[in-house]
C-alpha cells in the first residue's frame, strides 16, 4: 500500500501538539543508529535520528520524520513497544515545555548551590 498524502486523509487536521519531531525515552543502552532506522522506517521517511550518548542523556533519542502524518502513525504504533525487554516512551517533542523543566532544573541547582554557600538548610530539625 503505498503512503498516503495529505489530500487522501478523511480527516487531515492533528491535534496542535503533534510535530514531526519525535522524543524517545527508555531506549536500550545498547541500541544503534540503524537500529532506530529499522524501528522507526517502518512508519515513513526519516530526515534524522540522534541518540544520547552522555551520563545526562543515555537512554534517550530524538526522531525527525520527514512527514507529520507518519509522525503521528509512529507515536500512535510505538509508545509502549517493548525493545529488550524495555517499553518505549515516545512523545511529541515540545520545546516549551523541555525549556521549561531545564529551566526549574537550574533553578533548582542554584538555589542548591547557594544554599551550601551560606549553610541553609531547608530540612525540618
Amino acid at each position: 500500500m503505498p503512503p498516503r498524502t495529505a489530500k487522501d486523509r478523511k480527516n487531515p487536521r492533528l491535534p496542535p501538539e503533534v510535530t514531526r519531531l519525535l522524543y524517545v525515552r527508555n531506549l536500550p543502552f545498547s541500541i544503534t543508529s540503524e537500529d532506530m532506522y529499522d524501528l522507526f522506517g517502518r512508519y515513513g521517511a526519516i530526515r534524522q535520528i540522534r541518540i544520547g550518548c552522555d551520563k545526562n542523556t543515555k537512554g534517550t533519542g530524538f526522531v525527525v520524520f520527514e512527514d507529520i502524518y507518519e509522525a503521528k502513525e509512529a507515536v500512535d504504533h510505538l509508545s509502549g513497544f517493548n525493545i529488550a525487554n524495555r517499553y518505549l516512551i515516545v512523545q511529541y517533542y515540545q520545546h516549551a515545555k523541555m525549556s521549561k523543566k531545564l529551566d526549574l532544573k537550574k533553578e533548582e541547582e542554584e538555589i542548591t548551590k547557594l544554599q551550601e554557600k551560606y549553610g541553609v538548610s531547608t530540612k525540618d530539625k
